[in-house]
């Protein structure tokens, strides 16, 4: 027997929609509507139950009325290059006259009286447009102006004065060599002295 057509509306039909960042959690919202004259039960199941908390997750949808199911991904460290394979999956069937206990109405519900819609999961990031502040400072600040920049041009200019100074560096040659010129003097002193002292010892 064909399986029944899905009675109930869903908004949006095909995706659910999470739109970053991903490091809180990212909630999204699925309206169910039932167009019948009849009570509807749903049940909303997910193929990643644990990365996601659905509220609620099940209920009766009165006649011509509609309902709001908030899907609400967990936070998770996002790649853009993995595809996301999470599926979900809205379950429904007329509702029986007794309700009470509605466990044991799925269990003894016939496969031809469900039906189901299926819906996949997309992930989204921001556009640069719409990014916090704090984003956009990260971005334009940190490149410009990080401290080991600013202590490497400051070391460049201290460095500068002694390099391309040629009155400094003719100043430092001169008191070399008059250094030089004293050392020489003094070893000829002594050696004057030493012949000296050598001749009237003799």
């Amino acid at each position: 027997m064909a399986k029944a057509e899905q009675v109930l509306s869903l908004e949006p039909q095909h995706e659910l929609k999470f739109k970053g960042p991903f490091t809180d959690v990212v909630t999204t919202n699925l309206k169910l509507g039932n167009p019948t004259d009849r009570n509807v039960c749903f049940k909303v199941k997910t193929t990643a139950p644990r990365r996601y908390c659905v509220r609620p997750n099940s209920g009766i949808i009165d006649a011509g009325t509609s309902i709001n199911v908030s899907v609400m991904l967990q936070p998770f460290d996002y790649d853009p290059n993995e595809k996301s394979k999470h599926k979900f999956m809205v379950q429904s069937m007329f509702a029986p006259a007794d309700t009470s206990d509605m466990e044991a109405v799925w269990k003894e519900a016939k496969p031809e009286e469900l039906m189901d819609s299926k819906l996949r999961c997309v992930f989204e990031l921001p556009a640069e447009n719409d990014k916090p502040a704090c984003f956009r400072c990260a971005e334009t600040i940190l490149p410009d102006s990080p401290p080991i920049y600013q202590e490497e041009d400051g070391l460049r200019m201290r460095k500068a004065p002694q390099t391309n100074n040629p009155i400094s560096a003719s100043a430092a040659a001169v008191k070399d060599e008059g250094l030089s010129s004293r050392l020489l003097a003094l070893v000829v002193l002594f050696f004057v002295f030493g012949v000296i002292i050598g001749k009237i010892a003799l």
